[in-house]
């Protein structure tokens, strides 16, 4: 029970603050956590602190910003891979003359895609 609590704690907090992070390599995620073990010791929430210590002590360990940098190229490279599947779909449906409602949701998938990836690029370009 203790452990699956730490495991929500620390992926409903490290999530989103991973995320920002990322942009400013392992000097920020560092920085970042050591800023939310403040906060909670702060607001004695000693689950917390020690999910947060355990993930500050293995993004230590573990954390280089070759391997942040690869983890960004591998999200390019999905989002890109996603893309052409939802374009491939969609020339798919029109050639095989689909309702315009399946086109319309196909180029919907299609545009989504487009954004996850422009994203992905933008992150990794920070």
């Amino acid at each position: 029970m203790k452990t699956t609590l730490k495991v929500i704690l620390l992926s409903s907090v490290m999530c989103p603050m991973l995320a920002w992070a990322q942009t400013g390599g392992c000097d920020a995620k560092r920085a970042a956590l050591e800023r939310e073990i403040t906060y909670a010791k702060a607001y004695g929430n000693a689950r917390r602190v020690d999910g947060l210590e355990t993930a500050l002590g293995r993004m230590n360990a573990n954390c280089t910003d070759d391997v942040l940098r690869s983890a960004s190229q591998r999200k390019v490279a999905a989002a890109e891979k996603k893309l052409a599947e939802r374009e491939h779909d969609l020339q798919k449906a029109r050639a095989q003359g689909k309702s315009s409602k399946k086109i319309a949701e196909r180029q919907r998938k299609v545009d989504e895609a487009h954004a996850d990836l422009e994203r992905a690029q933008t992150e990794s370009r920070d």
